[in-house]
């Protein structure tokens, strides 16, 4: 019994810590970007440079190669003389042969070398664009952050004016006892009542839409109950420093047409190696001797190749053609983030003067409320009148909560827009 009653205790005490645990901006960010399934991508990002690397770096390994062959010709090599009593043998005309052949490369003028640069500069551009998809998540929860944000400060607002209105209700039909009002006067309360009611419900929905929107995104259960917690109020525009992902993206595409145009240099260098090659086959080395036989060649090789030559030009020409196409894309981004953050930093600029009066209009607000209902008690007034004035009070409310938070919002908007802290 005692166990049962701990357990229970337990569970009330979980429940209660759950229904008031809180959120934070940036806990949904890090949680969003843990369990989002492309972050998965990062890992098949190094396991392809490490497997290109590796095949690249072989190239210094010898190579083996096999070759056969079985070919007749019309005709051999021959003696143009006869000398009297020897019969010298000619070449057969159906040859045949077997190859072994090891190379080993010495120096290949660079080749591997650009090769593994390449990998490396590629694979810089793949993780680049990972963190420019990856980094595009922050601005989707944001969004949902915010709108729960929204919603939580118009559900306070909602309760207050249902609190406002159950006291109108009463007060109504106190003057409906003293002769001041009538049941239309009651019904009108009634009405405003219901309407918050219904209004109350589609805010709910709403918030409980963009909490399971949120809960998808961060990989947990969000409880209905949960708070979020407002993100402080840290903007500072001395600090605004463009610090996007696409940047070092554009950066990254930039090393990989230098390794390009660098290794454009190997293609007409020379190559030096060693080979060994092992046969059987007739003929054999002994061209004359019609007869299978074993033989051997080991030697040092070089290859030049000047083809690469003619095109060289048109190859120089093209990368710097892409150089100028990534220039061109990166000062269109600049170009559109510095529009849009001087847009998001005039709005923060705007929305904190607009703040400046919002205490002054809902104190100037409760005056006219208060003044309406002294009016309907004194019977000067109608009770829709002051209903009107009650509206235009929850109104100024619900004005200055709508005003916190886009102001928050555009601070951290202005964050995304240039990823400053």
């Amino acid at each position: 019994m005692e166990m049962k009653r701990t357990i229970l205790s337990f569970s009330f005490v979980l429940a209660a810590m759950l229904a008031h645990a809180q959120l934070t901006l940036e806990g949904c960010q890090h949680s969003a970007q843990t369990n989002y399934p492309l972050v998965r991508q990062y890992g098949l990002i190094e396991k392809a440079r490490e497997y290109n690397l590796e095949n690249a770096g072989k190239g210094y390994l010898p190579q083996f190669t096999i070759s056969g062959k079985a070919t007749y010709q019309s005709d051999v090599t021959k003696l143009p003389v006869d000398i009297p009593g020897i019969d010298i043998k000619s070449m057969p005309k159906d040859q045949y042969q077997v190859m072994l052949e090891v190379s080993q490369n010495i120096w290949d003028g660079g080749d591997i070398r650009s090769k593994k640069q390449l990998t490396r500069a590629t694979s810089e551009i793949d993780r680049g664009k990972q963190e420019v998809d990856m980094y595009a998540l922050n601005d989707r929860v944001n969004q949902l952050y915010f709108g729960i944000l929204l919603l939580d400060e118009q559900l306070k607002q909602n309760q207050l004016l249902q609190e406002d209105l159950g006291r109108t209700h009463q007060q109504v039909s106190n003057y409906m006892a003293n002769g001041i009002a009538n049941q239309s006067d009651l019904d009108a309360v009634s009405v405003e009542i219901l309407n918050t009611k219904q209004r109350r419900i589609e805010l709910e929905s709403s918030r409980q839409a963009y909490l399971s929107m949120l809960s998808i995104f961060i990989g947990k259960e969000i409880a209905s109950g949960t708070t979020l917690e407002k993100p402080a109020d840290t903007f500072e525009s001395t600090s605004l420093v463009n610090n996007r992902p696409e940047l070092r993206w554009f950066d990254a595409q930039g090393g990989q047409l230098n390794v390009q145009e660098s290794s454009l240099k190997t293609r007409f260098r020379p190559r030096f190696g060693l080979f060994v090659q092992g046969a059987y086959g007739n003929p054999g080395l002994n061209m004359l001797k019609d007869d299978f036989s074993a033989y051997y060649v080991a030697g040092v090789r070089m290859s030049w190749n000047f083809g690469s030559l003619y095109t060289l030009r048109n190859d120089r020409r093209l990368i710097d053609n892409n150089r100028r196409k990534l220039e061109i894309s990166r000062d269109v981004f600049l170009f559109n983030t510095n529009l849009q953050s001087t847009q998001q930093s005039s709005a923060i600029q705007s929305m904190r003067r607009q703040m400046m009066d919002d205490d002054e209009i809902i104190r100037l607000r409760v005056n006219i409320r208060k003044a309406a209902e002294a009016k309907v008690e004194n019977g000067t007034l109608t009770v829709t009148d002051m209903l009107r004035e009650i509206t235009a009070e929850n109104l100024a409310r619900q004005t200055k909560a709508l005003h916190e938070v886009q102001l928050l919002m555009n601070i951290w908007n202005l964050k995304y827009t240039l990823n400053s802290d």
